[in-house]
């Protein structure tokens, strides 16, 4: 069956970005000239994905606004010249169906997909972590996308990480059935490298089983006294068949600082308007410090 509908948890407090976000959320910190979760909208909507859901908390109006016309602004920008521009802005509201729900709690990532239940349905569902800008063609959600289509299961997207990194991951225990696929038996949450049954960590893309929000229901809260989505797909891959895949693509971290000015950094020297200019000052840069 073909994947339909995608889940944005987005509820987060973004702590580890203030005090940029006091007062807007960290889903909404521009890479270059669009906010973080423009680049996952877009990549939702290149996979496929017919209708979406962002999980939202307080103080997240601005996502809802950001993804809303803006008719005053489109005419302003039309009345001065700046027909492209106007064409641009014009385009974000209709990149896909957006449905919102707010999570009254932050009772962890388990808990805000467990929200997303009456809107998916019993069907299986695509979910995707804000945190991780992926550059691939195809699209990272389109690859998993084509995975649950060949193996008919739930699928994680997952990338080698180095031994020092394990500990900061979810890390996949199962066995390669293909190449870069592999049958999932365990997941081990943040483990030391000794103890790390693989280098293969889980990256913020999934295609999951309806039947995870049962799982979910009876998961009790674990790390942090959240409801942790970890713990369900343990149980969910004794249940039923889950599948890794080391997707293609560039993957840029920007739930913490050094990852989000990596991305930018990036996203900045492939960017058709600035980014010639861009890299000519970086080598600038680069010639300045090595003197």
């Amino acid at each position: 069956m073909a994947i339909r509908k995608a889940v944005i948890p987005a509820a987060g407090l973004g702590i580890r970005f203030l005090p940029a976000t006091k007062a807007q959320p960290k889903e909404m910190l521009p890479l270059v000239d669009k906010p973080a979760i423009q680049y996952i909208v877009e990549e939702a909507a290149a996979s496929g994905i017919e209708s979406l859901l962002i999980i939202t908390g307080r103080g997240k109006r601005a996502i809802e606004d950001h993804f809303d016309y803006a008719p005053e602004l489109e005419a302003f920008l039309q009345e001065k010249g700046y027909r492209e521009l106007a064409e641009e802005v014009h385009r974000i509201p209709e990149l896909i169906p957006i449905h919102y729900l707010r999570q009254k709690e932050p009772r962890g990532l388990g808990h805000a997909v467990l929200c997303a239940r009456q809107f998916v349905g019993e069907e299986y569902f695509a979910v995707m972590l804000g945190d991780d800008v992926i550059e691939a063609n195809p699209p990272a959600l389109r690859q998993l996308m084509d995975v649950h289509e060949h193996t008919g299961g739930s699928v994680l997207a997952v990338m080698r990480v180095g031994e020092k990194e394990v500990s900061r991951y979810g890390i996949v225990a199962g066995e390669e059935v293909e190449e870069g696929l592999w049958r999932v038996r365990d997941l081990v949450e943040k483990p030391r490298p000794e103890e790390a049954p693989s280098n293969l960590a889980v990256i913020g893309r999934y295609i999951l089983s309806p039947k995870v929000f049962d799982i979910l229901t009876e998961t009790k809260p674990g790390a942090g006294g959240e409801i942790q989505l970890t713990d369900a797909l343990r149980v969910l891959c004794r249940k039923e068949p889950l599948y890794a895949y080391a997707f293609r693509g560039m993957r840029f971290d920007i739930g913490e600082k050094l990852g989000y000015v990596k991305a930018t950094v990036e996203l900045a020297l492939h960017h058709p308007e600035i980014g010639t200019q861009f890299r000519n000052y970086l080598q600038r840069l680069r010639e300045t410090l090595t003197q």
